[in-house]
């Protein structure tokens, strides 16, 4: 199975995806760094792009978006006033650097990819939207760098021809992200069984990336098998945008991180063996074949002689047929333990 060399360890790999959260405000984006940081976060993401070159004039917004937007602005309106520049990139990935958390970002067009490739990005997120844009696919794969592929509002043969596109055009190792593209996504249509389908069809390390409310199909997702999350972050729900009020902010990301800690740690190797806590108390709970009364040297085992008691130091229950018609040879008391040293 592929990996990505970053991702490359026994925990769960967690974005904190401040988005466009930032609302066009570098300040902003940084406080958003500081707070994924704090949260716990592995890697906090961001998106970059030009509006007029990936919004026609003819774009509407979606619902989402118009619920938490003005009502008279378009969508290409409402996503040009959250852009950041094409300098803000490089210094917000040097602010992550010196805070302590790995910077990425999510090209939204080839355009925006290159200005990437400056900054060396070293793993490219590429958006749900883009999984049928061939030639962007291509061009990111071209770069050799490690490919997370989100797959929202996807069927199975879409997600196979993109990969199949990556593939083909270089030996970029790729992890898939099941997705369902509504914010907030309604709880009875994540279908998360379909991050199990995409893993055993494509071999490929999976994760998901979460529009739920809350953290419960999250921590699902980590309990099914999930290697990466990604989870909408922000620092404060009031803010105007389209995606503060779905988004988690730091106490509940940082709850949210505890908690995938403590499912991922609990989900232990899979080989099934007494845990090290409970081995002191193997002979303490189990029982074992004891005497059920006195007998003396001589006597010969009945199957109403031999009886089933803790602590478990004698003979293991599943013995009790093959000791029966044995001869003591000793005198022996009730609730003995029973041994093989006992028989003739």
């Amino acid at each position: 199975m592929s990996k990505i060399d970053l991702l490359n360890s026994n925990k769960v790999f967690v974005i904190a995806e401040a988005g466009v959260n930032h609302n066009g405000d570098i300040a902003l984006a940084k406080e958003l760094i500081i707070a994924a940081k704090e949260s716990g976060a592995d890697a906090v993401k961001f998106q970059n792009f030009k509006a007029s070159r990936v919004i026609s004039t003819f774009a509407k917004k979606a619902e989402y978006q118009k619920n938490h937007t003005n009502d008279f602005e378009s969508q290409l309106d409402l996503v040009r006033k959250l852009e950041l520049n094409d300098d803000d990139y490089s210094m917000l990935q040097d602010y992550a650097n010196k805070v302590g958390i790995l910077f990425l970002s999510t090209p939204k067009d080839i355009p925006s990819a290159k200005l990437l490739e400056q900054i060396n990005m070293p793993i490219y997120k590429i958006g749900s939207s883009e999984i049928n844009n061939f030639e962007f696919l291509e061009y990111i794969s071209k770069t050799n760098k490690p490919i997370i592929l989100s797959t929202g509002m996807c069927i199975l043969s879409e997600v196979e021809e993109a990969i199949n596109v990556i593939k083909n055009s270089s030996n970029s190792p790729v992890s898939i992200l099941h997705c369902v593209s509504q914010y907030p996504t309604p709880i009875d249509q994540v279908n998360l069984k379909s991050m199990l389908t995409m893993r055993d069809k494509f071999d490929l390390p999976v994760g998901y990336s979460d529009h739920t409310i809350g953290s419960d199909v999250v921590l699902a997702a980590v309990a099914l098998g999930a290697e990466i999350i990604e989870k909408h972050f922000t620092i404060d729900k009031s803010l105007n945008g389209p995606d503060h009020k779905v988004s988690m902010d730091l106490p509940e990301m940082h709850n949210m991180i505890l908690s995938i800690r403590a499912v991922e740690s609990c989900l232990g190797d899979g080989l099934k063996r007494p845990a090290d806590c409970e081995i002191k108390n193997v002979m303490l709970l189990r029982r074992s074949l004891v005497f059920a009364d006195n007998f003396k040297k001589g006597h010969i085992l009945q199957n109403l002689d031999v009886t089933i008691k803790r602590p478990g130091n004698g003979l293991e229950p599943k013995f009790k047929n093959e000791i029966i018609g044995h001869i003591l040879k000793d005198n022996v008391v009730m609730d003995e333990p029973i041994s093989w040293k006992h028989f003739l």
